[in-house]
């Protein structure tokens, strides 16, 4: 739709314009005759067309043409002026005999401004694309793409690039959208006007702007990458700055601006920004402009993606602690098998904390133009709190995370409890990215844990990959991965979905006893436990009825994938897993933290009992120095404190009366997966001919996909302290090549 704009002209003087190529100027020609009026004639040089609507009747060149009805001139120019001025345009009006009575005359200036991104998405930024005002999604879609630029360029002294309102380095440019400002006219523009780039208060708060001061002719954004330094990209537009002047070149020319993605989507953005370049013409002095021409171009800010199990990978993060050597050893051995890179987070790094899983989500960013991993820092800041700041984020590696609004985030916060499918259809409904996964509380439940607000509402945010809700808070520790995860398969949908299944692990004890080996014995040989024979497991009542209770959790949730994930039962694996329930006194996080070392339980006791120690000298020295007055009204305000600390604590007590669900022997669904190469927690199961029935059963189920099983030993390094493999490990891997704008919504 051809821009147009209302000109008024006066008979008698001569009206000086500018005109945008490509808009239109409408002359309303009753509102510009003379008294008495009943004719009219137009003339204009070469580059000036003009039509009148509605049309008149046919005369011939340049005959009057009766004034009848509310007759409008549209004028255009079919080029850009090469001087100030250089175009004209005249009416004339005719009284009845014929006589001319009057001339309206108006002299143009013509200018080319186009406002340029790279809206059809192929890395380079075209002229004066048609859909750059919009987006819309699919193969078919448009609209230009801003990445948030998480990463740091700096290595030492390092924060987020998008927490420096300046670019530090050039090579920060990459990670922006060049965004061109092409222009063509006269070496200057009629004196008073000007050009305006302005971006809304809320926009602002999402994006920052940058300009070149060098005149660029390139339109690729690798072509002008490294032309000059830092000092020549001054910031145009941030939330300080919402509008501001920008240069005309004159001629024909090219000025760079580069904008910079601030914040994801989320729940108060839908993503969506608007830039604006407006042409303003001046009234008089002490009167402020009006704009008489604007183009916009819309970006949309990339999502935070995650990757399944089914990407390659590309390395392996691991932490070193003083009492997990043998895990370690066989994780590298497994890691190096596999071809890939293992990473280990040292104490001095990781201070005790050994959930690599549950403190980071590895995800990626992705543009036409540049693409980066970006890890996404769970709320739950224990001991690995500073890994994902102080060691991956850096140079095209980005960082983001999201702060929960209550004080205590709960085990649900970690990212064991955060997975995500491979790609499905559902119902026809394609999902080319996959759908994440989290955990929460069961619908009913009054006082469940659940995934903290803000983290949830950052998922759902992201849009490509719709969340899917299970119920995790039947386990102790609350994680998805503790009874569920997906491998990679050579047919069917290319992956399988495995579930843990008490119901299979009874199943198979219940075959070896009816074998003859009913006394075989599961932790057989294990310091510290107590072996148990499959007779017992099988006639022990009371861990029966407990994992009826658990296979209906998992029913459950399993019944939820398959609607969501769009599975059939050919599409699930079910693993022989037992669990226990016991008394939930606490978090799992915070159980895990107890098992995690005596040692820093003791020390946190230590430096408690100091603390007190120094709080109750200091209020005896403060009671004797205010008097009994003052000592009897903190007494009262004491009191009132504890009632309401033990209604808090009857509170809590309630919930505690819950008893939640820890995996019997160490819990093989939660394993690591490397390509075809699977590591799986040993399960220290009964041993026949020589073999654990379980590791046997693992691998009879998952070599039928090609894939290779390798038995890790993780039980008293993790398993004992309520995790496993997949709880201790984390896997960085390759984006998937869909791209993600060619959704379909």
């Amino acid at each position: 739709m051809v821009l147009q704009r209302t000109l008024r002209a006066d008979c008698g003087k001569t009206t000086r314009v500018v005109c945008v190529v490509g808009s239109e100027l409408t002359l309303n020609l009753n509102r510009s005759a003379p008294p008495h009026s009943k004719f009219f004639s137009v003339k204009c040089t070469p580059s000036v067309h003009y039509s009148v609507t509605p049309p008149t009747q046919e005369t011939s060149h340049l005959s009057p043409v009766p004034l009848n009805g509310n007759p409008v001139l549209l004028i255009s120019m079919s080029r850009a002026s090469e001087h100030e001025n250089d175009s004209k345009l005249s009416v004339t009006y005719y009284e009845e005999s014929g006589a001319g009575i009057a001339k309206v005359v108006v002299h143009l200036t013509a200018v080319e401004i186009s406002l340029d991104v790279d809206a059809d998405r192929d890395g380079t930024v075209e002229k004066n694309n048609p859909h750059k005002g919009s987006w819309k999604w699919g193969p078919n879609g448009h609209g230009a793409i801003v990445l948030v630029n998480c990463d740091s360029e700096r290595s030492y002294w390092k924060e987020p690039d998008n927490e420096d309102d300046h670019i530090s380095k050039v090579s920060d440019l990459k990670d922006m959208s060049l965004m061109v400002l092409r222009t063509r006219g006269p070496a200057k523009l009629p004196e008073g006007y000007k050009l305006t780039m302005h971006i809304s208060q809320e926009d602002a708060k999402t994006v920052r702007v940058f300009q070149s001061k060098s005149v660029h002719k390139a339109t690729n954004f690798l072509q002008s990458l490294f032309s000059s330094f830092t000092k020549d990209y001054p910031l145009v537009l941030s939330r300080e700055v919402l509008s501001q002047e920008v240069p005309y070149l004159g001629g024909e020319g090219e000025l760079n601006f580069y904008v910079e993605g601030l914040r994801f989507p989320d729940k108060d953005f839908d993503g969506l920004v608007t830039i604006n370049l407006s042409l303003l013409e001046p009234i008089c002095d002490g009167i402020p402009e009006t704009p008489i021409f604007t183009d916009k171009v819309v970006f949309r800010v990339a999502p935070w993606i995650m990757t399944p199990n089914t990407l390659p990978p590309v390395e392996v993060f691991v932490c070193s602690t003083k009492d997990n050597y043998v895990f370690l050893e066989e994780m590298d051995n497994l890691v190096a098998e596999s071809g890939y890179k293992l990473n280990v987070c040292h104490e001095y790094m990781n201070r005790g904390d050994r959930w690599m899983q549950d403190e980071v989500e590895f995800g990626y960013i992705d543009s036409p133009h540049q693409s980066f991993p970006v890890v996404l820092d769970s709320p739950r800041n224990r001991g690995l709190d500073d890994f994902p700041y102080e060691v991956l984020l850096g140079p095209d590696f980005g960082y983001v995370t999201r702060v929960a609004k209550r004080k205590n985030v709960s085990s649900l916060d970690s990212f064991g409890n955060l997975e995500v499918s491979p790609p499905v259809t559902v119902n026809g409904k394609e999902y080319p990215l996959g759908r994440i996964i989290i955990g929460v509380a069961f619908p009913t439940t009054t006082r469940g844990r659940n995934m903290t607000e803000v983290v949830q509402e950052f998922l759902w945010a992201q849009k490509v990959q719709k969340p899917i809700a299970l119920f995790s808070d039947w386990l102790s520790v609350g994680h998805v991965d503790e009874f569920m995860t997906f491998v990679p398969a050579p047919d069917r949908k290319g992956f399988r979905l495995l579930l843990a299944s008490p119901d299979a692990a009874y199943k198979l004890f219940k075959g070896l006893q009816n074998d003859g080996h009913g006394d075989a014995k599961l932790f057989d040989g294990l310091k510290d436990e107590k072996p148990v024979t499959v007779d017992e497991i099988l006639h022990d009542e009371t861990l029966r009825s407990e994992n009826n209770y658990v296979q209906s959790c998992i029913d459950w949730n399993r019944d939820v994938l398959k609607r969501e994930l769009g599975l059939d039962e050919d599409d699930i694996i079910d693993l022989p897993i037992l669990f226990k329930l016991e008394r939930d006194e606490e978090d799992g996080e915070e159980r895990r933290d107890e098992e995690d070392g005596e040692e820093r339980r003791e020390e946190r006791e230590r430096r408690d009992e100091e603390d007190g120690e120094e709080r109750r000298e200091e209020r005896e020295r403060r009671d004797e120095e205010d008097g009994e007055e003052r000592k009897e009204e903190r007494e009262g305000r004491d009191e009132e404190r504890r009632e309401e600390d033990e209604g808090r604590n009857e509170e809590r007590r309630d919930e505690q009366e819950a008893r939640r669900a820890a995996a019997y022997y160490p819990d093989m669904v939660n394993m690591i997966v490397l390509g075809k190469n699977l590591g799986i927690p040993k399960p220290f199961g009964p041993r026949v001919n020589g073999r654990c029935a379980l590791e046997a059963e693992m691998c009879s189920l998952m070599e039928a996909l090609g894939l290779k099983c390798t038995f890790i030993d993780d039980f008293a390094s993790y398993h004992k302290m309520m995790g496993e493999v997949h709880c201790g490990s984390n896997v960085r891997r390759k984006p998937f090549d869909f791209k993600w704008w060619n959704v379909e919504f």
